[in-house]
């Protein structure tokens, strides 16, 4: 099974949340195989356990399974690190410190693994405090050019760019955008993203030339009453990705 994400004309992979191993099949041929399926570590008791699971999903999708933290939660940064390491998943979703120890237990380069920063209110800075101890102190504000070099260092993959609350932090937004082109660098933006705003925010990305794209779409397409992502809403993500 391939260890790297599977991009639409090499751009475009998306990211959704999977309820179960069958929404995780429906959403995966929904997006023709252009998606990476969000898997919490936070919904499971132990690490066993987690395994024992993920590993249905990645069985079922041709190994499309991203290992998530739960609202960039730091406090699973530990658990994410056991699990990418059992498991050799396409996609490992870390805080910002925890991705030199996902890469290191990895031990090879095709899993992409993103790193969280925060937006600052500041064009052109990032908060990269998104660790277990240091996202609860003072914001800890770099430019996101600085963000991207230490991410490299560590063997990251991508900015995962949180909470963006849709399109509130535009201008930070596009200065990220513009850094990742500029620098080789993959980017995720994620939160508050939703059928209305995904194409501006893709484009965004697309127009800046960034190389890597993977917009995280969870809450807004997720049926409240089954907790599953609606498989026809990812197709339409995918026809719009088609659009960029």
């Amino acid at each position: 099974m391939s260890r790297t994400p599977k991009f639409y004309q090499d751009q475009v992979c998306l990211n959704v949340l999977a309820n179960s191993v069958d929404n995780a099949m429906d959403c995966y041929d929904a997006a023709k195989g252009h998606i990476v399926l969000g898997v919490l570590s936070k919904n499971y008791a132990s690490d066993q356990s987690a395994i024992n699971d993920m590993k249905r999903y990645q069985e079922a999708t041709g190994n499309a399974l991203s290992v998530g933290l739960g609202a960039g939660d730091p406090n699973q940064s530990d658990m994410v690190i056991r699990l990418a390491e059992a498991l050799q998943p396409q996609h490992v979703n870390q805080v910002f410190t925890g991705v030199g120890g996902s890469r290191a237990v990895l031990k090879q380069e095709e899993t992409f693994i993103n790193g969280l920063v925060s937006p600052t209110g500041k064009v052109g800075y990032v908060n990269i405090a998104t660790g277990p101890l240091s996202s609860k102190g003072e914001a800890v504000e770099v430019p996101i050019e600085a963000a991207i070099a230490l991410l490299k260092d560590m063997g990251g993959s991508s900015i995962k760019y949180f909470p963006m609350n849709g399109l509130a932090h535009l201008e930070e937004y596009k200065a990220v955008a513009k850094a990742c082109a500029e620098n080789d660098f993959a980017l995720e933006p994620t939160g508050g993203i939703d059928l209305e705003n995904f194409e501006a925010i893709l484009q965004i990305a697309v127009d800046a030339g960034v190389k890597k794209i993977i917009p995280h779409i969870y809450s807004s397409v997720i049926d409240s009453e089954t907790g599953n992502t609606r498989p026809k809403d990812v197709a339409t993500l995918f026809e719009l990705t088609k659009k960029s």
